[in-house]
């Protein structure tokens, strides 16, 4: 039998709201607000901020609470905003003491907050989040201990002869890309790009210096660029063909800027500080391209791929997905699951130099060196072992030269085996990073909000990840008492019943 109902939407009035009911406790985002330590957050936030000077800022449990709600949800920043006037739990979240309809703030402001807070203020985000999980296992270690049987995991340890602790913890190190939003990058596209851009500063100048245009021939240029593109097969000839129209073009429009440039002293007043860095970065590709068109060449020291993010470079990572990424390289370390970005360079490196930094960091926050070091063989080079050995740090990875005969062992093998297992979860890291918080989308355009974008991302993982340790630590305090009640339960029974068994047995 089938029961119809129409499905006529109803009148806004008629639809009835929870607005006059409590909030449920039991939402996600009522749990994540009572756990977040806000007011040391936004001891970290207020250091960038004026203490006298400027107008108001705005609440920083509100900034740094959208900035979580953004990469949580994976939101575009005008979406963010509406998110967060459509739902009261979110509000709440922010530390509203009442629903309101109006915009916390604009969504434009997201961008200064990027400016504001950088890959180190993120970093000690995530070292106060570390913190505070130490603190708490310190306070239960004898509740998570009984309540984990049989599966508790101690860090190793490494002591001095005074007791004092010297060495302690695994540390995972490993790099990725985080890759740019950009148009995948060919030297006809981008020539095409830097021919426009230059034919609307020639357009600027003669408006604003009262000159007459001098000749582009931009609908010929554009005509010749599209007879490239769109055909479906292209050889070589009509690809290098059309490179060389591109920079003759582009190289004339250069010069008519020159000549316009040139006509009056200050000249260089009449564009501002973006035009002027197209412009440099515009001179800056034809100098490449031309370079790489004479040498009949694809490659070039640090490479220009985009006119709009200039500070985008290839990085020949070759992975299976793709040979070549375009974004920042990260050098990621991680201990207990928290992930710290100890460096982030848009240029191509070899990451076997990001060992020492992060050795050394981990030395700095802690007081400590790690006690066992888990990498990838490209960081466990000569120099890097040699470093490792004299800070008595064990490594775990495979050996340099020949395979030794104990390493052919079945039980050398497995332990290795495994070893090699604990450190693939640097690389689960990198995969939850970039499939639910998209860093491998970086929306930003300028290269320090692009950084920033990055550290966000990774720090509303590891809050994830501090939240979801303290749910498991509530649970297993829970499951304590609950086995705590029923041992005193059964001893009471077990009173009870003796008292009820002595008259017979007097």
């Amino acid at each position: 039998m089938i029961k119809y109902e129409s499905t006529n939407q109803l009148s806004i009035e008629e639809f009835k709201t929870p607005l006059q009911r409590e909030l449920n406790p039991e939402n996600r985002w009522v749990k994540l607000a009572k756990e977040i330590p806000w007011e040391k957050l936004s001891s970290i936030y207020c250091k960038k901020m004026h203490q006298k000077m400027g107008a108001r800022s705005i609440a920083p449990r509100i900034v740094i609470g959208a900035m979580i709600v953004k990469h949580k949800l994976n939101l575009s920043d005008i979406e963010t905003i509406e998110a967060i006037r459509e739902n009261m739990y979110i509000q709440y979240f922010l530390g509203l003491s009442d629903y309101t309809y109006e915009p916390v703030f604009d969504p434009s402001l997201f961008v200064h907050i990027r400016k504001r807070l950088g890959v180190k203020e993120f970093d000690e985000m995530t070292l106060l989040l570390m913190d505070e999980e130490d603190k708490r296992k310190e306070d239960d270690e004898d509740n998570r201990s009984s309540g984990n049987k049989g599966n508790t995991f101690k860090e190793p340890v490494k002591m001095d002869d005074n007791g004092n602790i010297t060495h302690k913890g695994d540390l995972k190190v490993d790099a990725t890309v985080a890759d740019a939003e950009v148009r995948f990058p060919t030297d006809i596209d981008l020539l095409n790009d830097a021919r426009e851009k230059s034919e609307d500063l020639i357009d600027l100048l003669c408006a604003r210096m009262h000159f007459e245009k001098p000749r582009t021939y931009r609908r010929i240029a554009r005509s010749k660029y599209l007879n490239v593109i769109k055909r479906r097969n292209k050889s070589k000839k009509i690809v290098r063909r059309g490179k060389r129209e591109q920079l003759h073009f582009l190289k004339r429009n250069l010069c008519s800027i020159d000549k316009l440039l040139d006509k009056k002293a200050d000249s260089m007043s009449y564009l501002n500080k973006r035009e002027k860095k197209y412009l440099f970065v515009i001179r800056l590709v034809y100098d490449q391209q031309n370079q790489m068109y004479n040498a009949n060449s694809h490659s070039c020291q640090d490479r220009i791929i985009s006119i709009h993010q200039p500070h985008v470079r290839p990085i020949v990572r070759g992975k299976s997905k793709s040979q070549t990424e375009f974004g920042a390289k990260i050098g990621v370390g991680l201990h207990n699951g928290y992930a710290r970005i100890d460096h982030l360079s848009w240029d191509a490196y070899n990451e076997h130099t990001d060992l020492v930094t992060h050795v050394e960091n981990y030395k700095k926050h802690y007081g400590f060196y790690p006690a066992r070091l888990l990498a990838d063989k490209i960081y466990l080079n000569r120099s890097n072992r040699m470093f490792l050995k004299s800070l008595k740090i064990e490594i775990i990875g495979k050996a340099l030269g020949r395979p030794s005969a104990d390493s052919k062992k079945p039980e050398v093998r497995k332990a290795m085996a495994k070893a090699m297992g604990e450190r693939n979860e640097v690389e689960a890291c990198f995969g939850t990073a970039k499939r639910r918080y998209r860093m491998n989308n970086i929306r930003a355009k300028l290269e320090r909000t692009s950084a920033s974008w990055i550290a966000a991302g990774y720090f509303i993982q590891n809050l994830m990840k501090f939240f979801r340790e303290l749910l498991c630590g509530l649970i297993q305090i829970w499951h304590c008492l609950w086995e705590l009640g029923n041992e005193i339960y059964i001893f009471e029974r077990i009173e009870k019943e003796k008292i009820q068994a002595a008259p017979i047995l007097y």
